[in-house]
């Protein structure tokens, strides 16, 4: 499957919350949606989920308009919205027969996806009673109980422990793996990095950068190294800053003791490494530099 999204836009009355958001994912990959709160993330996913109309845009599945009525979609909504004075079992069937399962599978499904998030015991109490956590996995298990072909997760790791994170990310892989269509959204960066081969990132209602996750990091890298010096060397007391070698200087967002050099082009690499070397300062790290998803992130819609 293919699903393209081409410049969606919506207004709320007076204000507009989404300028022309466009995105593509395909079966067997996974694509990151990321922005701050209030980006658009989620109103770009109801519009897609047809909770919401769009004044303006298309949706496409396979070159054909999106219906998602027409086919199976496993949605994780990050307000969650089962029935805290329900038994965890009768929601889950009933759910399943709103989404049009047979009852034949149907509670067998349930079963299976309870026992597989190891909330089975708790099958016949009333959601209400269980903690946070396990509150969450129920959820889960409405979200996979229709095995569906698109797979739409918002902030899916929310009140889980560890243990529990790693049978959730076993049960993304094997989405991936078996050839559905993943969508997942979460501000916890190193979940996105370890599932998504491709980003949308949504800044104030527009996609500011959308692409390969990999290209995107090399991109971000070109001609910037990392410096790390010692506690009796300083870049100040230096002639590395000479504007002939570097256009900026920036502090590591996550590392605060780094400085990240952007060098004017390729071809100054090892007339700066030459004179880092004459300056005989007391260097610790000298490396390429390998942005990680959170320093994209921030500095493409950091304040």
């Amino acid at each position: 499957m293919h699903l393209e999204v081409q410049n969606l836009k919506k207004t709320f009355g007076e204000k507009q919350v989404l300028h022309g958001i466009s995105f593509e994912v395909k079966s067997g990959k996974a694509l990151g949606l990321l922005g701050r709160n209030g980006a658009g993330k989620t109103t770009t996913i109801r519009i897609l989920m047809d909770l919401f109309e769009s004044n303006e845009g298309t949706i496409h599945l396979n070159e054909k308009p999106f219906n998602p009525r027409n086919h199976q979609i496993g949605y994780l909504p990050e307000e969650r919205g089962l029935y805290p004075k329900k038994k965890v079992i009768d929601q889950l069937l009933y759910l399943g027969e709103l989404r049009g399962l047979e009852k034949s599978n149907l509670k067998k499904n349930a079963l299976y996806w309870l026992e597989r998030l190891g909330v089975t015991e708790y099958k016949d109490k009333k959601l209400e009673t269980l903690s946070k956590g396990n509150q969450q996995k129920v959820q889960l298990a409405s979200t996979f109980l229709c095995h569906p072909e698109i797979v739409i997760l918002d902030e899916p790791f929310s009140g889980l422990d560890p243990v529990n994170s790693q049978i959730l990310k076993e049960i993304i892989r094997e989405q991936i793996e078996n050839n559905k269509l993943v969508i997942f959204s979460s501000h916890q960066m190193s979940y996105v990095e370890e599932f998504c081969e491709e980003i949308a990132l949504i800044d104030q209602g527009n996609v500011v950068l959308t692409g390969n996750l990999n290209n995107i990091k090399k991109n971000f890298g070109k001609n910037r190294l990392v410096l790390k010096l010692g506690s009796h060397s300083t870049l100040e007391t230096s002639d590395l800053l000479n504007r002939h070698f570097v256009d900026l200087v920036d502090h590591h967002e996550t590392k605060k003791d780094r400085v990240i050099l952007k060098l004017k082009s390729e071809d100054k690499k090892h007339e700066f490494m030459k004179r880092l070397s004459d300056q005989a300062l007391d260097v610790e790290l000298f490396a390429n530099y390998h942005p990680s998803l959170e320093d994209i992130f921030i500095e493409s819609v950091g304040e």
